[in-house]
């Protein structure tokens, strides 16, 4: 099951207190972009988030999903709380652009 266009615009607004957020459709679902940094995708209309310690501890330590073949990612399950969303975006940013490996 694809995402549809509604799921992504729906998860974009609640992203968008992160900062600016934007998406494009890669390989049939959609690349999730923070002020130009890569930090998660939208995949059968649920978000996940490239694995960094931060994000780790945020969501409470969840196992590592993948959403398409070879990657290990965490799913975000519950996308209300806009404010938890723009802090985990930003500390996710953060420490992709510092180097950790996502």
């Amino acid at each position: 099951m694809a995402t549809n266009a509604e799921f992504m615009e729906f998860a974009a607004a609640q992203l968008a207190d992160a900062g600016k957020v934007t998406y494009r459709k890669m390989f049939g679902e959609y690349g999730v972009y923070c002020d130009g940094q890569f930090f998660g995708t939208v995949e059968d209309n649920q978000l996940y988030v490239k694995v960094t310690a931060a994000g780790r501890r945020l969501l409470g330590d969840p196992p590592l999903t993948a959403p398409h073949e070879g990657a290990r990612m965490l799913l975000v399950a519950d996308l209300d709380d806009r404010a938890f969303l723009a802090r985990l975006v930003q500390e996710t940013c953060e420490a992709l652009r510092g180097g950790e490996k996502g």
